[in-house]
């Protein structure tokens, strides 16, 4: 699994009609008025990467396995979900635990979708969106610290450590402060992941607009990336029209010929994958025999038993050390034996720090 990523948004900002096209597949209604998705939309893509076909090849695999990106889509949220208005406040728990948040924004004119603020602007939407989960995470916040108040009254440790965690972070919420911009060191950073908030989330702003301007964007989105940047997230910029068009395209010539005839030198999947990844700092490297060629996605830094670990919890258990070539040294020497006649596999210890396209093969003993 690569990471798992949640669709926020107001309604009639194209969420469903984007997630259909990324995933290609038709689970979430698609409508021209508020409120159409009623259940919570899951769907999985294969993240595309162009090493592992070579791998595939060169080691003679039998089987081709990409990571997975996995969408959770959700109704739209209005002013007041966190009270119990519109609908998307029921879906807000399944948003708890995906890695990241996409925040589809509206950057088109169409008088024939209704927008539920009556006008276009999407600085506004994230404004709103962004209020109501820091609402929500506040109500879940304010419960949790009076009973670790009293915890740490009769003298329990770890409730002290949470408290000092909680209390700076429910003071910013009360400010108007997302959880993720809260002043905490990097232990901190980590345990405040365990307490799920969704203003803790990192964030994926995605400006959604019209087909003439998905090669170049427009006014309104160029807002929304000086706004994500402010922000310290990460922007991108996508025609769902067009992602529609594209997920009904089997051949990928017409694909091509499709996206090459509107400016755009790769679809808005791809954008997305890639913006997801620097936003969450995620690499990957590879594994690669007869059976098969898979790709395994792992946080930048990751030491050798940890992303042994990935793939089964006793390679990390029994972990004795890692055959590593770097992806480029597999290719220049076609494959693993010329590679391991070049001199250029490494045998690596439990203090080596994975890097991005590296082929391992991890020797264990459990």
């Amino acid at each position: 699994m690569g990471f798992n990523c949640g669709i926020v948004g107001l309604p009639n900002v194209g969420k469903s009609a984007l997630f259909n096209a990324l995933t290609a597949t038709q689970a979430a209604e698609a409508a021209k008025y508020p409120f159409s998705t009623r259940e919570a939309n899951i769907g999985r893509v294969a993240v595309p990467d162009e090493r592992l076909a070579v791998c595939a090849r060169l080691a003679k695999s039998a089987k081709i396995i990409p990571t997975q990106l996995e969408f959770v889509d959700i109704a739209g949220l209005v002013r007041g979900a966190s009270k119990g208005q519109g609908l998307g406040n029921q879906f807000l728990g399944h948003l708890r635990d995906v890695d990241a948040i996409a925040h589809i924004l509206r950057c088109f004119e169409d008088d024939n979708v209704v927008h539920v603020e009556g006008t276009v602007d999407p600085i506004r939407d994230a404004e709103t969106v962004e209020t109501e989960l820091m609402l929500a995470d506040l109500e879940s916040l304010e419960r949790r610290a009076v009973a670790a108040q009293k915890r740490a009254r009769g003298g329990e440790r770890e409730a002290r450590a949470q408290l000092a965690i909680i209390e700076p972070v429910l003071a910013g919420l009360q400010e108007g402060v997302p959880a993720r911009r809260a002043a905490l060191t990097q232990e901190q950073q980590r345990e405040l992941k365990t307490l799920q908030l969704l203003s803790a989330k990192p964030v994926l702003y995605i400006a959604n607009v019209d087909e003439t301007v998905a090669a170049t964007g427009n006014a309104t989105s160029r807002r929304v990336a000086e706004y994500a940047a402010a922000q310290g997230a990460e922007a991108v910029v996508i025609s769902a029209a067009i992602e529609a068009e594209l997920a009904v395209l089997a051949d990928p010539d017409e694909r091509h010929e499709l996206l090459g005839a509107l400016g755009l030198a790769e679809n808005g999947l791809d954008r997305v994958i890639r913006a997801g990844y620097a936003l969450l700092d995620l690499i990957t490297f590879l594994t690669a025999g007869p059976k098969e060629a898979r790709a395994w996605t792992i946080p930048r830094g990751i030491r050798a038993p940890q992303a042994a670990g990935v793939i089964h919890s006793d390679f990390e258990k029994g972990f004795i050390r890692a055959e590593t070539i770097a992806y480029e040294d597999f290719v220049a020497h076609n494959g693993e034996q010329g590679a391991k006649d070049a001199g250029r596999m490494r045998l690596e210890g439990a203090d080596y720090v994975v890097r991005d396209g590296d082929i391992m093969h991890f020797r264990f003993n459990v």
